[in-house]
């Protein structure tokens, strides 16, 4: 659902998947990068902060990734940001990852960061994290930043992401927007994020 709807808004904003370099953040063993590579992307890179991810892409999707750091985003290691820098990213993609503990806000914003201004940022999150009743610090961030100057939203699609454990379906947000600008440390600094 992601990769689809990033292919849609990209295609319809009269740009090319082939020329986007992204960032998969919390790639696992490589199941978006696969879809993005389907979809004709130049250039994707995973990150995950577990060595066993990595390998369990290399194993299973070998051709996928150009590269694959095993980097703890809440904690980037200079060496490590100098060489994803590199890159030069126009795109991120973060895909059922977000808000359970995975991969924290700090390590989605960091990989943000790394997005350059007019870059793609396509992501999922779970339904209820974008209703107003959830004053989480994670879900008043996502909402804040989803809605914020910093990017421009462009795509938004409830879809049923699986079924739960007891049979239930378990609804999700699929979104997909452009980085109009860099995040301010203000903005950082307003959800304790300033060491970024």
């Amino acid at each position: 659902m992601v990769g689809d709807l990033l292919k849609f808004a990209v295609e319809s904003a009269g740009e090319n998947l082939t020329e986007l370099r992204a960032l998969d953040l919390g790639a696992g063993n490589g199941i978006m990068g696969d879809v993005l590579k389907h979809h004709g992307m130049s250039r994707a890179v995973g990150a995950d902060i577990i060595p066993e991810a990595r390998d369990a892409a290399y194993r299973d999707r070998p051709h996928v990734y150009d590269e694959y750091y095993v980097s703890d985003f809440t904690n980037l290691q200079p060496s490590d940001h100098e060489q994803l820098a590199e890159w030069a990213f126009n795109c991120l993609t973060c895909v059922a990852a977000l808000g359970f503990g995975d991969i924290p806000a700090q390590a989605f914003l960091q990989a943000a960061q790394l997005v350059q201004p007019g870059g793609w940022v396509a992501f999922n999150i779970k339904e209820t994290f974008l209703d107003a009743s959830d004053q989480s610090g994670f879900s008043r961030l996502i909402r804040e930043l989803i809605f914020s100057e910093y990017l421009d939203l462009h795509q938004l699609q409830r879809y049923r992401h699986r079924l739960g454990m007891d049979g239930s379906p378990l609804f999700y947000f699929a979104l997909v927007a452009k980085k109009t600008a860099d995040i301010p440390v203000e903005f950082l600094e307003q959800h304790g994020l300033s060491g970024l």
